[in-house]
């Protein structure tokens, strides 16, 4: 474990470590035990729920989105960072692709304890606060990891900051038309779990109510958070879900549901589970 390095120095950038984590979730860091900071602290529900369900297999969903990518980006040879890499499914197949060197930061401290056996540069760290020196990478990931932060505008700053000119920063986050909410609901203190319907359809106050731990955005909310940055949008499409879990459980059925896919390509994507944006770092 000696590679799971601590966050002090890295170009005069403080520790963001324990502290930080009691209230990194603004406004559902009242849902976590009133005393302590260990992220083993929460209660199991709502951990799953802070953290975002990462997965922890690598499916067809999660092939075909890294299919998107290459796609439009060269990887192999490539510094690439991996924001919100969890126990780190993406860092082992990007090494598999053949990528020059990989990293990847997470809040979840149990979570790196995995990673850190796929690649050995991982941190415990937020997003709003990379402990990166400017321009080290080629290619920031951020996988369905924005909509957790507290600070989404200032996690696109520090991306952009690590990010080498003519580098990429690449964007998975839910998108608000999206008939389903996939990252449950609270109800009163009690969190249920699934995809519940037309709760991304209510006015924001309501919404941010009953999901108080993962945003949701339109692509016009989506593309004020790089205003004024120094970042050309290559690609800003939706993606339809992989239909993973229904494959697994209907079957023939559940596959056939991928061939909603091909809306993609239609004015119909607007309906997709999630954003898909590569941004180009500018000089």
């Amino acid at each position: 474990m000696q590679h799971l390095f601590a966050l002090n120095g890295h170009g005069g950038r403080g520790c963001v470590g324990c502290p930080g984590l009691r209230n990194y979730y603004k406004r559902a860091a009242a849902r976590r035990p009133a005393a302590g900071c260990s992220v083993r602290e929460i209660e199991t529900t709502d951990r799953r729920a802070l953290l975002g369900h990462p997965s922890q297999l690598w499916t067809a969903g999660l092939e075909r989105r890294l299919a998107l990518v290459r796609r439009y980006i060269p990887l192999e040879g490539r510094r690439v960072l991996d924001v919100g890499c969890g126990v780190g499914t993406f860092l082992r197949r990007l090494q598999e692709v053949g990528v020059g060197a990989v990293a990847g930061i997470d809040v979840d401290r149990r979570s790196l304890l995995r990673a850190v056996e796929v690649a050995p540069t991982v941190a415990l760290a937020v997003a709003e606060r990379l402990p990166f020196r400017d321009g080290s990478f080629d290619v920031v990931l951020m996988h369905e990891v924005l909509e957790h932060v507290q600070d989404d505008a200032a996690a696109l700053r520090e991306a952009c900051r690590v990010l080498a000119p003519g580098g990429h920063l690449v964007l998975f986050c839910p998108n608000r038309f999206f008939p389903f909410e996939t990252h449950g609901v609270f109800l009163g203190r009690r969190y249920v779990f699934g995809n519940v319907p037309l709760v991304n359809y209510l006015p924001d106050p309501l919404r941010g109510r009953l999901v108080p731990h993962a945003r949701a955005y339109t692509a016009a909310g989506l593309r004020r958070l790089w205003r004024g940055l120094p970042l050309r949008p290559l690609v800003h499409g939706q993606v339809f879900p992989g239909f993973d879990k229904a494959s697994w459980r209907w079957g023939p059925l559940g596959r056939a549901l991928r061939g909603l896919q091909r809306l993609e390509n239609t004015p119909l994507r607007i309906l997709g589970l999630s954003h898909f944006v590569i941004l180009v770092r500018e000089p």
